[in-house]
């Protein structure tokens, strides 16, 4: 399987982790050698009831009996994306009403993109230094990171950056400014938080000039901070809402939410403004309901904010200098990159799942499912802690 997956998969990077995956539920991967590892990513935040949830499996199993994929997006009435749309908004702003689902979080952002250019007739995209929104072309462009982007010049023109955080960069924004992009919590930089008010500032910014605010929720939505979206804590309500990953509860989905009356937009001039075949797929569509309205009618968000508190108590050792983000989507941080892969590695090893952050090499992601239990936290925070004790250990010899 190995030597098959080397040759006919295309891979990522020059040394993926290659784990032989047999099966996995709740907290738990299993390899073929039917080893069990305690998952603290989350597939990057994606699994947000861990894996194999009963309910998100009975809602796949019920739409499996009625139907799959029927007709392009936006054509055919299907009750689960129906209900997955309007669940959303029963629990988002009253200007947040109305969704285009996706087939990933990138999608979603290429079409927020393409929402704000049509809305505003204008082209300046505005996004932040260190920003991730994903890696199709319009959304590699929006990528505030040169290294990963120069071998694919050239990009959608007319994109301009502004450091997150930096009040004074929110000038930049003008009369010409279509749409700022901003990632609620700039995750691959190192989960950096919104700082004295920044995203509000931004916001009544683009107000003042006529520019519209997307906030990119992929990785800090549906419960990971502590509320449903992030930007409940900022009190800053965008234009455009972009979420995914932890909305299908492990299936592959994107979304993006606007006003009616902007979403409409999309429908004229020209007719078919996006589109997409398998958007909105009725077995994805189930899965992410189950998953919403669990999140929603359970305590999981309150808990977040309780799980984060005792990982941060049970992650103190020397080593780790710093833990950034917001309940369940945090980073710890070491002194140095040979620190941070020693102990990814070396945790794969000992039975939990580790992994990086894209831009920040010091950085370990601890993104755990919502469900995972107080016991399962402080058995990872231990392998974690034994582990940096090993690596001082070796460090001081």
């Amino acid at each position: 399987m190995k030597t098959d997956f080397y040759t006919y998969q295309a891979q990522t990077s020059p040394h993926p982790l290659a784990m032989e995956v047999s099966h996995a539920t709740g907290s738990y991967i299993y390899n073929t050698d039917n080893k069990a590892f305690l998952d603290f990513v989350a597939g990057v935040s994606a699994c947000t009831l861990g894996h194999k949830h009963p309910k998100i499996v009975a809602a796949i199993k019920t739409q499996l009996d009625k139907y799959l994929h029927v007709m392009v997006y936006g054509e055919y009435i299907q009750e689960s994306a129906v209900a997955l749309t309007k669940l959303l908004a029963e629990h988002l702003p009253e200007s947040l009403q109305t969704t285009y689902l996706t087939n990933s979080g990138t999608e979603a952002v290429e079409g927020a993109l393409k929402l704000a250019r049509r809305a505003t007739g204008r082209s300046e995209i505005i996004s932040a230094h260190h920003a991730y929104h994903g890696n199709t072309m319009g959304s590699l462009s929006v990528m505030g990171y040169e290294d990963r982007k120069k071998a694919f010049r050239p990009l959608v023109p007319d994109v301009r950056f502004i450091t997150y955080n930096k009040e004074a960069d929110i000038q930049n924004i003008t009369t010409k400014t279509a749409g700022v992009i901003l990632e609620t919590i700039q995750g691959g930089a190192g989960f950096i938080e919104p700082q004295n008010g920044y995203l509000a500032k931004v916001k009544k910014r683009c107000q003042e000039v006529g520019a519209l605010l997307i906030l990119d929720e992929i990785q800090p939505g549906i419960g990971r901070t502590g509320t449903l979206f992030a930007f409940e804590h900022y009190n800053c309500i965008p234009d455009i809402l972009v979420t995914g990953k932890g909305l299908g509860g492990g299936m592959p989905i994107g979304a993006f939410t606007a006003s009616h009356n902007l979403m409409q937009l999309l429908q004229n001039n020209p007719k078919l403004g996006h589109i997409t075949t398998f958007g909105g797929h009725p077995v994805i569509a189930a899965a992410a309901h189950a998953t919403l309205h669990e999140v929603l009618s359970s305590n999981l968000m309150e808990k977040t904010l309780e799980k984060e508190a005792l990982i941060k108590k049970h992650l103190k050792h020397p080593l780790i200098t710093e833990i950034r983000g917001r309940g369940l989507m945090l980073a710890a941080l070491t002194p140095s990159a040979e620190i941070t892969n020693q102990l990814v590695l070396k945790a794969q090893e000992a039975g939990l799942i580790l992994f990086w952050l894209l831009f920040e090499p010091k950085a370990i992601r601890i993104t755990p499912p919502l469900t995972i239990s107080n016991e399962e936290i402080m058995k990872g925070c231990q392998i974690i802690t034994t582990i940096l004790d090993d690596i001082q250990t070796n460090q001081t010899l």
